[in-house]
Formats: C-alpha cells, structure tokens, sequence
C-alpha cells in the first residue's frame, strides 16, 4: 500500500477503513523472516495476492492455447496420429511437453490447482471480514469533514436535532444504513460491490470444480449407424469409448435407440449451392430395458437427452448397399458398406471385406477385399478419378476394384475398417491383363474373371455418426458463468461510498449543518449524489436568512487548511 493511503487512513481514522476487504499487498522490498515459518507465510500472501491470481489466470489461459490448436488424444487420436506422421520432428518435443493431452498434463494441473489455492486463500477471510462489516455500523464522522473528496456547508434555523433527524430520515429513503453517533448522522452504501466481488470469485471456484468434476466422471462414445440399424447404450456397442479416471462404466445409462431415417436436403442453386438445408437424424428411442418405443427428430445442437446423456448428430454419409456371389451364383455377401466423405461434396472412399462365406472356382475358402470410392452425383470422370458435383445423392456412382486372399484380420492385429490391406492380396485381372475395375451404377454388377464370381451395387442407403456424451457439472458450469458475470458488472459498476451530516449550533445560537463523502475510489457521482442529498435536506432544513449573501458558506467543496496534505481518498487495498 502506498505512503499516501496510509497516511490518510490515518488522518481519517475508522471512516476511511474497511471500504473493501481486499487484502494488502506488502511492499516489494519487504523481507520475510528467517525460518520455515517465515517463508510459509511469506508464500501464502504471495500466492494469495492479486498480482499471482493474474498471473495464473493469465498462464492458465496461455495453456488452452496449445490446446485449441494441437490435436488432443482426449478429443481425436487419429487426427494425433495424423499429425504425428506429418510432423515427425516436432512428435517428441510435444510428447515431452504433453502437449497432445494438454489438459491432463502435470503442468496445466499445477496452474489448475495453484489458482485453485488462491482463490480459496482470498475469498474466506474477506468473506468473514465482509459479513463484520455487514453486522457492523458505519463509523462516526472524522472530526475535520473539510478533507473529504465531497463537501458542503450552510447555516440554518432549524434544531441540530430536527436536522439529523429529517438526514437519517433521507438516507433510509436512498437505502442507506444510517444512525446518529454524537452530533453527526452516518451512513454507507454500496454493500453489493463487496457482494459482487465475492460473488465473482466464487463463482470462478464453481467452474473451475465444474470444469473438474466433467473432466474426471465424463464419457464420451462414438458410433456409426446406417439407417435401419440400432444402438444400445453398452460399452461393446461403440466404435470408440473415452471416459475419465473415475468414470464407472457400469453406471452407462440404460436406453437404445435406432436410426429409422436420415433427411439432409442441400441448396440446389445459387452461390450455396450445396449448403445443407435440412440435417437431422429421425429415430426410435426406449429408456430402461423395457421402456415404450418413442419417436424423436436429433438436429445438429439439438441433442437427444436420455437420464442426463446427450445424443448429439455430429457427421453423415452414404452406404453403398452390395452383394457378393460366389461361382456358383450363391450370394455370400450382403450389406451396406458405410464410406468416409472425403470433401464437402461426400465425394467417400472405403473398403468392401468379404470374410467368410466366399470359396473360389476350386471350392477353396478364401477372402475378397474391394478398394470402393462413391460420388453421390457424378459430374463426370476427372483424370484418373472421378470427383461429385452435389453433395445429394441424384446420380450415385460406385467404382471398385477387387483382391482375393488373405485380409489379414486373422492375425489378430487391429485393422481400420476403411482401409484394406492388400500385402497378402493378389489383384483381379481383366482380360487383357489390366488391374479390374469397373464403375457401376445402382443395380450393375461387375462380373469377376475366372468363373470367381460377381459384385452388385444393388442400392444407396445414409448412415448418420453420433456422438454419446455424459459430463456431469455442466449446468453448474453455466451457472458459475452467469454468477461470475453478474458478480463482475456489481464490482464495477456499483460504487461503496459513506456518508455524514453533521449539524450543531454555533456560537450565534444558528445551526451549522456540514455533509461530506467519501467512496471508495474517485467518482464524478459522488458528489453528484451528495448535492442531490444536500438539496433534498436544504428543504426540510432551509439556508438562515442572514447567511445568504456570505460569500463564505457558499455550497461546494470546503476550504483545506493544511494545503501540505494531499486531498483525502479512501484507502486502494489491492483486489482480486
């Protein structure tokens, strides 16, 4: 704290303390005594300061930073990977760093904590301070009102008692707390800035448990349906599953839902030509094991909501519905096979795997395996590919090539569903010895060589993928959000200020009434607001005739005899 406040906190006495419960901030070249005890205290008060809150605040915001940016294992492990390959020189930098689980790192967890700490080391003893202050009354006047920042005099007829009274009486009415101490009525105001501000940091306790709380008890779980198919809210069900380290996963919510249709409908014309218009995903959903079948639309940001777990629509795509026969003419394949968009124009690639079931010419057991790409509306063939031209399916084309052998799932390593591994794979050829291709439309077969067989693209059906969230502390983030913004705008914008009237009789027998204020900090409003007060009590205790014209009880900011001594503020006490 400054030499200044200090010495007006003590000119002033008990009227200018205790405007803020924000503790003080100890000088830079203060040195903390010798011992263990010492440095623990001297740690507490820095850690508990405003200066290290902004600094935590300010490295906690610098550490989402990376976060925001750099694929997270938490959030995408394939666009990780994919990074990873692409950035093989920066790979094990950021794994030192924990850069690609940023908010599970041991150094975001330290700020985390730290600025945890120190806001609870802040808000408990101003909070006991506050609520003594709340219990307490305002301090009586200081003994020279001249030296406050708003002042004004005058000399009326009426008693010193009548004019305290009609004062107390004007204060209650502006919601000040008031009572008379001797020959001077005192009153404060502005008691929610101190709210506001507590309420502000504990408000900033509430999301940061909030934000705790979803990190460690959350789940989160993909899944990938075509349309006619089925989810049931178990852990085999999904496609991939995440969950936080205390996350039970015998407590999944029980409900299932299927996919009985997905509508997107596209701008067909114009400069948005393309842009989806309708998006939604129309499905059946049961609660509990034996729960009535009801019907429900899911949008995007427009999540299903079952016994608090989120249903969110998140991606669509087409699956090309084929069937495989073998040489015979026995089908021994039917199924759509979901592709992965690759563009805006779900221009999609994908593999076709026939695992059992096929036997070549020979009557031996065997693997095919088709490398599949799909344009929902072919605008004809680019060169060496073919590319779409809308993303609705109005002239769907599928084009493929095929192997025959080994697909490798036997070996027991995991596969990518969408890839197909052809190390172990020999290429159908065509009769002129060519690689085997072919693009078919809906209902075309291309017939394989050697009496092998045949695939048919019979027809396209849409899958939609989903994402099944639960992350308790949601609604109490949001709630700490709005509290912590309603707590700010009191903090700012609402000021705490003190009042005194004072009035006794001078020598002439004539009252001399005195009023001053004092706010916590400079503001054009106070005195503003003190004039409003002195004309509505110069009314009830009118200006003595006799002092009228003197020039010298002229309303306005009182004479400082000591010219030396800065004018008086309220004491700054560093805030958090």
């Amino acid at each position: 704290m400054s030499n200044t406040n200090t010495t007006q906190e003590r000119e002033l006495g008990a009227a200018g303390e205790q405007l803020s419960t924000a503790p003080r901030e100890e000088s830079a070249g203060t040195v903390p005594a010798m011992g263990v005890i010492g440095w623990a205290r001297w740690f507490w008060r820095q850690l508990t300061s405003m200066r290290v809150a902004l600094i935590l605040l300010f490295l906690l915001s610098l550490g989402a930073i990376p976060g925001s940016l750099i694929p997270q294992n938490s959030v995408d492990e394939l666009k990780v990977q994919d990074f990873q390959k692409a950035h093989t020189t920066l790979t094990p930098v950021y794994e030192k760093l924990q850069l690609f689980d940023v908010y599970s790192s041991v150094w975001f967890s330290a700020i985390y904590i730290l600025l945890f700490v120190s806001l609870i080391g802040c808000i408990v003893p101003r909070t006991f301070q506050f609520v003594g202050q709340l219990r307490s009354l305002p301090p009586a006047a200081p003994k020279r009102l001249t030296r406050l920042p708003a002042y004004t005099t005058w000399r009326t007829d009426a008693d010193p008692e009548q004019v305290r009274e009609a004062a107390a009486g004007i204060l209650g009415r502006r919601r000040f707390r008031s009572h008379t101490v001797g020959d001077a009525v005192a009153a404060e105001k502005g008691y929610l800035r101190e709210t506001g501000n507590l309420m502000f940091h504990i408000a900033l306790i509430v999301m940061l448990v909030a934000f705790a709380a979803g990190q460690l008890f959350k789940s989160e779980g993909g899944k990938l349906i075509v349309e006619g198919d089925g989810f049931s809210n178990t852990l085999t069900q999904y496609d991939d599953f995440k969950s936080g380290s205390m996350y039970d996963t015998d407590s999944l919510a029980p409900f299932s839902f299927t996919l009985d249709d997905f509508v997107g409908t596209y701008e067909k014309s114009g400069p948005q030509r393309g842009t989806p218009r309708t998006f939604e995903a129309r499905v059946t959903y049961a609660e509990g094991v034996d729960g009535k079948p009801k019907k429900s639309v899911i949008r995007v940001n427009e999540p299903l909501v079952v016994d608090g777990t989120k249903v969110y629509l998140i991606s669509h795509g087409y699956a090309p519905v084929v069937s495989v026969k073998d040489g015979k003419g026995k089908e021994v394949y039917r199924t759509a096979v979901p592709l992965l968009p690759i563009d805006n124009n779900i221009t999609s690639t994908g593999a076709i795997k026939v695992m059992d079931g096929y036997r070549d010419r020979n009557g031996e057991k065997t693997q095919l395996g088709f490398e599949a790409f799909f344009v929902p509306t072919f605008a004809g063939a680019g060169k060496g590919t073919m590319f779409s031209q809308f993303p609705g399916a109005e002239f769907p084309v599928l084009a493929l090539n095929g192997y025959h052998g080994s697909l490798g799932v036997d070996s027991g390593l995991p596969q990518n569903v969408y890839q197909l591994d052809s190390s172990e794979m020999t290429e159908f050829k065509d009769t002129s010895g060519q690689k085997l291709k072919k693009r078919l439309l809906p209902g075309e077969t291309m017939e394989l060589p050697d009496g092998a067989g045949s695939i048919t693209f019979e027809s396209v059906e849409e899958w939609a993928s989903f994402q099944v969230s639960e992350q308790p502390g949601t609604g109490w983030a949001l709630g700490g959000s709005i509290a912590a913004i309603a707590g700010l705008a009191g903090s700012l914008f609402i000021q705490r200020r003190r009042v005194w009237v004072r009035a006794v009789r001078g020598t002439d027998g004539v009252t001399v009434v005195e009023m001053a204020g004092l706010g916590r900090s400079e503001s054009a409003k106070l005195p503003e607001e003190l004039a409003d007060l002195a004309v509505e009590l110069n009314s009830a205790a009118p200006t003595a005739p006799d002092a009228v014209n003197d020039p010298e009880m002229d309303s306005g900011a009182g004479p400082d005899p000591d010219p030396d001594v800065p004018s008086e503020e309220p004491a700054e006490g560093a805030e958090k």
